[in-house]
């Protein structure tokens, strides 16, 4: 059963909740209309205003928190945010509505309100002296009884279950919470009106500085220099730190303040390990950096699909892509951004996540999808993969995993260029495509005899023609090169070269209901397979379902097990938990030790051994058409 006032009323509006900052728009344009168009009573048209810069202030802090190109050295708790906390912390923005509410309701108790002064310096002082002696010593009270047995199970819980704190963290909370929380952060705004020494520029400042704290201390990331408190040690006493903060949340009993140590100092509840951990923690900065044991590089498929990042909108990069309408007005900023990063930016971290025990990151090659078919820029782009897989070597990581750009066969021979060019590399350069075609082979129904594969003498075409044809299935490979077709053929053992058939128009495909694509097709390409086909793809980007009388499959893929720890974003346009099958092959070449390079073309041999790896460590596959057994 649910606790009194723990849960929000408006939890059943679902999105539709912000329609409730309606009433306060339509106070707005009422007051507008009865003092003919001059605006006196502004009242709520600065909660208006005052609310969206709440909302962008919580939103650049946790984008800052999310940049581990800037922060991860500097991060105090190095657990990733997973789905979970995600989830939990969805709604964190309650408190604002919340507020927004009761101070729209405020101008009727205090009519003043309506006619507060742009600046009064005394309301600084005022607000400060009331913040200091009457919010800070009453919030350590009230934190400290929500730290009571029954309060904490019934409504504080739910904050202190985010085990990484984030800046969305800080408003996460039940009702009674931030309903207590609003009348500690009301008390010196509406205190310094009733006094007499009000000012609008006193409550916008005071406002977005007690969120601008709140973000800074549940950040997880150290920004505060601990020089400040070497030199003028009284401050300690007077700000915390996100450290100081954290402690609360790993250590509970301790550390109960707002903003002001002194409380906890006098309240005889104060971490002892405080400013030693801060100190230490800034003084180790350059040592703090977990060096992973894997490395997926990754490249950005185009402008807005940029804006699919943790460090953009967590939420966003927590679901699976798709346009959204609210990316459009955002589009000409990211434009902007990748005009900079094309001149200027290095390869760099973007997310991570720990599987058995092992950390795992994602580093993004600053190009995106257009830009690799660009031939004036293939040497730069190669410039970048170059410079990653060295500082990776330099580093220490085990395996590199390249996405499907970053090994594209024109660009670098499937990464071939790079161990050819470095032979004594450490690090392991993977291109994870033999998981791949076991993953596409897979989806393949074992009573099929006869397939038409495009893309057929690609990478991935030759390993999946070799390999169908050793299984008596017959494979229509589609290419005008008689050269590579045969090159290909001769590779099989003589008795199943007879499988393999090289034909030259899609025509030929008009009675097979089974097409493996590894080349995009169009629409009146797709014409040509007769009803009931299925379409299995290994192109990126996947083509267009145009057919309603035919099945698409997915791109080859595999789930990770579910003791994946700190994973919440998904990759691309796929569910959580899911990468793709070359992502996946990278980390399978990790868990296994292998201690090959695994670039250029297929070992067709190797497939049914990548296959039973990836099973053993509790990866799946994710297609309706794929079931987890041995080819």
């Amino acid at each position: 059963m649910v606790a009194t006032l723990s849960a929000w009323p408006w939890e059943i509006l679902g999105p539709f909740k912000y329609l409730i900052y309606g009433a306060v728009f339509a106070k707005v344009i009422y007051s507008r209309m009865q003092e003919d168009n001059i605006m006196k009573d502004t009242w709520c048209f600065h909660i208006l205003i005052i609310c969206v810069l709440r909302a962008l202030m919580y939103q650049l802090w946790t984008s800052y928190s999310n940049m581990l190109f800037l922060t991860d050295n500097r991060r105090i708790l190095q657990e990733g945010v997973d789905f979970k906390q995600i989830d939990k912390e969805w709604d964190w923005d309650n408190f604002i509505i919340l507020q927004a509410l009761m101070g729209s309701m405020a101008c009727y108790i205090f009519p003043a309100l309506s006619n507060l002064p742009l600046w009064e310096s005394r309301s600084f002082i005022a607000a400060l002296l009331l913040h200091i002696g009457v919010s800070e010593p009453l919030y350590y009270w009230l934190h400290k009884c929500f730290h009571a047995k029954y309060l904490f199970t019934h409504y504080h819980s739910l904050h202190h279950s985010s085990s990484v704190p984030q800046p969305f963290t800080a408003g996460s909370g039940t009702f009674l919470e931030h309903l207590i929380l609003s009348g500690v952060i009301g008390i010196p705004v509406f205190g310094s009106c009733v006094i007499g020494y009000g000012s609008i520029g006193m409550i916008y400042g005071y406002v977005l500085i007690f969120d601008f704290l709140r973000c800074l201390g549940h950040c997880n990331v150290e920004i505060v220099p601990y020089q400040l408190f070497d030199r003028l040690p009284f401050l300690k006493y007077l700000l915390y730190t996100p450290t100081y903060h954290s402690l609360h949340h790993t250590e509970t009993g301790t550390n109960y303040c707002l903003f002001m140590p002194l409380y906890d100092a006098l309240g005889n509840t104060l971490n002892s390990k405080s400013w030693d951990l801060h100190k230490t923690l800034l003084l180790n900065s350059g040592k703090n950096w977990r060096v992973p044991d894997f490395v997926f590089l990754a490249h950005v498929v185009d402008i807005t699909a940029s804006l699919h990042s943790q460090f953009v909108f967590r939420s966003f990069a927590s679901k699976p892509f798709r346009i959204r309408i609210f990316l459009l007005p955002i589009w000409p900023l990211a434009f902007t951004v990748m005009l900079v990063m094309w001149a200027k930016s290095k390869t760099f971290s973007v997310s991570f996540y720990n599987l058995r025990g092992r950390l795992h990151h994602t580093w993004a090659v600053p190009r995106f999808g257009f830009q690799y078919f660009l031939p004036f820029a293939r040497e730069g782009i190669n410039k970048h993969i170059e410079e990653a897989i060295l500082r990776a070597d330099r580093l220490g990581v085990k395996v590199l995993s390249l996405a499907a750009l970053n090994k594209n066969e024109a660009l670098n021979g499937g990464g071939m260029l790079f161990v050819n060019k470095h032979p004594n590399l450490k690090v392991r350069v993977v291109h994870g495509n033999t998981l791949t075609a076991a993953v596409t082979l897979n989806q393949i129904p074992e009573d099929v005899d006869e397939v038409f594969l495009t893309g057929a003498t690609s990478k991935l075409g030759r390993a999946i023609a070799l390999y169908l044809c050793r299984r008596r299935v017959r494979v229509f490979m589609l290419t005008l090169s008689i050269e590579r077709f045969e090159k290909i053929q001769k590779e099989a053992p003589t008795k199943f070269q007879k499988y393999l058939v090289q034909v030259t128009k899609y025509q030929a495909a008009k009675n097979c209901k089974t097409w493996v694509v590894g080349k995009w097709i169009t629409p009146r390409e797709q014409s040509w397979a007769p009803a009931g086909t299925h379409f299995h793809q290994f192109v990126v980007p996947p083509i267009l379902p145009f057919r309603r009388d035919c099945t698409y499959g997915d791109l080859a893929a595999m789930k990770f097990p579910d003791d994946v720890r700190g994973l919440g974003y998904c990759e691309y346009t796929m569910e959580r938990g899911v990468v793709h099958a070359c992502h996946a092959g990278g980390v399978i070449h990790l868990l296994e030790g292998w201690s090959h390079h695994e670039v250029g073309a297929i070992d067709v041999d190797r497939i049914d051994l990548v296959w039973r790896a990836a099973l053993k460590h509790g990866l799946t596959p994710v297609s309706s058409f794929a079931k987890p057994k041995e080819l």
